[in-house]
């Protein structure tokens, strides 16, 4: 099992995500850092939509993710902080 964490420091926050690697798949999904977004539970619903699918899925799932929820905010992060924070994961950078 390898274990991945990627940092991103956005304009105005820091995005950090790691997660366990087992067999091409992704578990234990955490996402962590210094940014404000609200609804507070989006995290864990993100960290739950990434769990358990193939690491080259988890780039498409994010903004799959983003793109159905219109009503969360996050000012000075957006989608693209995440996704690099997860590609310097993927990388591990």
């Amino acid at each position: 099992m390898n274990h991945h964490v990627g940092e991103h420091k956005a304009r105005k926050g820091l995005v950090r995500i790691e997660f366990d690697e087992e067999n091409g798949v992704a578990r234990h999904v955490k996402i962590t850092g210094d940014f404000f977004i609200h609804p507070e539970e989006t995290i864990h619903e993100l960290e739950e939509t990434l769990e358990g699918h193939r690491v080259e899925e988890l780039e498409v799932l994010m903004d799959e993710f983003f793109a159905v929820r219109m009503d969360v905010e996050m000012p000075f992060v957006n989608v693209e902080d995440f996704k690099i924070a997860l590609k310097k994961a993927i990388k591990g950078e």
